[in-house]
């Protein structure tokens, strides 16, 4: 029977198999070799550690590989940590992969039928017909309903993509209508292809990882591609809106040095990259308090990612 690590207490004996999310190799304080493992499944993960054979096992698996474990859950500065005794890799065709695949919590087809009612309230039939045709593309459907919106940082699982542009693209909206002044169809536009070109960045089987064509262009360029091939079978499409929403895509980022090779230069241009921001450090604190509360502390281990520790009480709750 499977053991899920949100079920596993300190002392829990292990007999199951897992994800492999990471593997690295290192020395203790006394010089022996040790192996850190992130082992996981579709309820969270445990930091690992293997102190025998290390060079012999480490030639036996990689980083996405469903291994099978022997060991006990222990509880080390406070937090669990599962001390492996054995491991041997599984071949993923005699599992059921979905027990090791992390899901949004909601169903990615009903997300994607509600992104294409939000997209009949645009108003530009340029910006709406280039959407709806390249979400509809026979191709592209099935790859954005799967796809994750990022390797690990946020929304990294199987239909993170379209929760991801659906928040967006609910915030846009709520955004327009605040501020009236803003062109609201670029906003929607901006939430929905600024990450589009990561349907070919990455590849998501058992683990997220980048394509070749993901590493030689990265997604802004892929999705400014898709932008020219698609917007040349619009009938009227103009050159000046085609430069306007691929600004929005290469500036998403916000800053140079966070990988957009512009700034944003307009205000709706400017708002797509603060609400990326935004959305994207939200789900990433949600799944860091969320994994973070399996080890029933009170506060997170330090993030170095935030620099601070988090606070894991439910303060929705809060009285």
């Amino acid at each position: 029977m499977k053991q899920f690590i949100k079920e596993l207490e300190d002392k829990t004996m292990i007999d199951s198999h897992f994800l492999v999310r990471e593997k690295n190799l290192g020395l203790g304080k006394n010089g022996r070799p040790f192996m850190s493992l992130q082992l996981g499944d579709n309820s969270g993960y445990l930091d690992s550690r293997i102190w025998d054979r290390v060079d012999e096992l480490s030639n036996e698996f990689e980083v996405g590989d469903i291994v099978h474990i022997k060991g006990q859950v222990q509880v080390y500065l406070n937090r669990k940590q599962i001390i492996v005794h054995k491991l041997d890799r599984v071949d993923a065709a005699q599992v059921n992969m979905d027990d090791f695949v992390a899901k949004s919590s909601r169903d990615p087809l009903e997300m994607y039928a509600e992104l294409l009612q939000l997209v009949q309230t645009i108003q530009s039939e340029p910006i709406k017909r280039l959407i709806i045709d390249t979400l509809e593309d026979s191709e592209i459907r099935p790859l954005f309903i799967r796809a994750p919106a990022a390797k690990s940082i946020h929304h990294a699982w199987v239909g993170g993509l379209v929760e991801h542009v659906l928040s967006m693209t609910k915030l846009m909206i709520g955004i327009a209508s605040h501020y009236d002044f803003l062109n609201k169809d670029l906003l929607i536009f901006g939430a929905i292809f600024h990450d589009l070109g990561k349907i070919y960045e990455l590849s998501f089987e058992n683990t997220v990882s980048y394509t070749d064509k993901g590493r030689l262009l990265g997604h802004m360029a892929i999705a400014c591609e898709l932008i020219d091939r698609k917007s040349s079978r619009i009938l009227g499409f103009s050159e000046s809106l085609r430069d306007i929403l691929k600004h929005i895509v290469l500036s998403h980022h916000g800053k140079l040095e966070y990988g957009s090779p512009k700034r944003p230069k307009f205000i709706e241009a400017m708002i797509v990259a603060m609400i990326d921001d935004l959305d994207s450090k939200v789900s990433t604190i949600r799944t860091i308090m969320e994994n973070e509360r399996i080890s029933g502390d009170r506060w997170s281990k330090y993030s170095e990612l935030f620099e601070r520790y988090f606070l894991l009480d439910n303060l929705k709750e809060l009285e």
